[in-house]
């Protein structure tokens, strides 16, 4: 008669029954087996964020406290020079500029595009019109920037524009730069050009210029001509280009095809220096002016006959190229900002928004109330995003201003480049400069992430 075997009891402490040693086993393994698995999943990610994130870092650190050569251990004294260069005070001085001026800007535009999309009937164009310059690189943006800023209306776009409107409203100097003959018995004065000598009533002065392009020449001018004989209380004569294309003709005469200048202010002025009367001369360059009083005057012609004409503003010069690129990246990041505004308004919940319009709100206080206070969260990491964004600005900066603004307009990536690469050579120095720019950009970093966990979580 067999005996049938009865499984031992698992033992009992404090009356809870403990499992047997061995039951954990397998749960073990397969604990091990997925941390295996894990590891080897993420192995390769490590590796290239160790590769590419964590050996730069901590070799930038230790470069930084190294002379140029990379030979001789200086400690501080990088960091020490970096906080007293002036260069690197007008780089954080930008920075600053940068970050007070580009994210709100971008972030409120964004904000606004995204809040129009859906008022308007052809919003997906509109997208597609706000969002496009996403699709142009940094550098290719930066040229086209520089292009339509260039100082010379003839190649930058915004200028020639200005230009256009100035000539409009207030005309402007048909003759820049016309000067008389050494040998014509005229004097220049302060920009003016006067007779040497005074004019009598009933008599002539005339004014051969030079320094004027044939082909600037007003489309009217005909062949200048020696002007009538005065009457007795007017004075006359003519102005033109003493100059023929291809040479020849005689110098202070008129003939031989020389060209009228029309449109000059000619002015009698008195004894005392007072503008009496004013003529402007004809096609052929002659003039007239009456109504004179018995006596002798100097004739002249004023100053805003030759002052060079306007050329628009100096876009790209110290004062206004940071402006400059701060608008060019705009122009970029504002369709981002649009696109992840946009995204939180379709995931709010418009019952509350037309629940408000019920109860009397205008769409102001519906937007101040109830919109931006359920988009703060999708507001902050667009605004955070930015910021760190412009903390380290490069592509931009370094291509839009010319040479002579490249120093007014640095900032920190493009000064830590510069002394790095640039010319300085360095890389002590630049080190430097990056772990600053790290150090500047980690807080927002870190904001950002515990931004993103929050919204898990909840």
């Amino acid at each position: 008669m067999s005996t049938a075997t009865v499984p031992a009891r698992a033992p009992k402490r404090g009356g809870v029954t403990v499992a047997a040693s061995g039951s954990n086993r397998p749960s073990r393994s397969r604990a091990r087996r997925s941390l295996l698995t894990a590891i080897i999943f993420l192995a390769p990610a490590l590796f290239l964020l160790g590769v590419l994130i964590g050996y730069p870092v901590v070799y930038s650190v230790w470069r930084s406290l190294f002379d140029a050569s990379g030979d001789n251990f200086v400690g501080g004294a990088n960091y020490a020079t970096m906080f007293t260069d002036p260069a690197t005070f007008v780089a954080i001085r930008n920075n600053v500029i940068w970050v007070i001026v580009a994210p709100i800007t971008c972030t409120v535009l964004g904000l606004i595009f995204a809040v129009l999309m859906n008022r308007i009937r052809w919003a997906t164009a509109f997208k597609l019109i706000i969002f496009m310059p996403m699709a142009i690189s940094m550098v290719a943006s930066g040229v086209i920037f520089r292009t339509l800023f260039q100082e010379n209306p003839d190649l930058g776009a915004v200028n020639a524009g200005l230009v256009s409107v100035h000539s409009a409203f207030s005309g402007g100097s048909a003759y820049p730069g016309a000067r008389p003959r050494d040998d014509s018995g005229l004097e220049g004065t302060g920009g003016s050009i006067r007779s040497s000598t005074s004019v009598p009533t009933g008599g002539s002065q005339n004014f051969p210029l030079v320094g004027i392009l044939g082909s600037t020449l007003p489309a009217g001018a005909t062949d200048a001509v020696e002007a009538p004989t005065a009457k007795p209380t007017d004075i006359s004569g003519t102005v033109w280009l003493d100059f023929v294309k291809g040479g020849g003709g005689t110098n202070g005469q008129v003939g031989d095809g020389k060209k009228g200048l029309p449109g000059v202010t000619v002015d009698a002025i008195d004894a005392s220096g007072a503008v009496v009367a004013s003529a402007t001369t004809a096609n052929d360059g002659t003039y007239d002016i009456t109504g004179l009083a018995s006596g002798s005057y100097r004739v002249g012609l004023p100053a805003t006959n030759f002052a060079a004409a306007y050329s628009g503003v100096s876009w790209l010069g110290p004062t206004l190229v940071t402006a400059v690129i701060i608008l060019a990246y705009v122009w970029i990041w504002a369709g981002f900002s649009m696109v992840m505004i946009a995204s939180g308004l379709s995931a709010m919940d418009i019952s509350l928004q037309e629940a408000a319009r019920i109860d009397g709100a205008n769409e102001w206080q519906v937007f101040r109330r109830i919109t931006a206070p359920l988009l703060s969260p999708v507001l902050i990491v667009v605004f955070i995003t930015l910021i760190i964004n412009v903390l380290k600005i490069f592509d931009l900066v370094y291509v839009i201003p010319p040479g002579s603004s490249l120093p007014d307009a640095t900032v920190i990536a493009v000064q830590l480049w510069t002394v790095s690469f640039g010319g300085g050579n360095d890389q002590g120095l630049g080190s430097a400069l990056a772990i600053f720019l790290l150090i500047l950009v980690l807080p927002f970093m870190i904001i950002n992430v515990r931004r993103f966990r929050m919204e898990r979580e909840q």
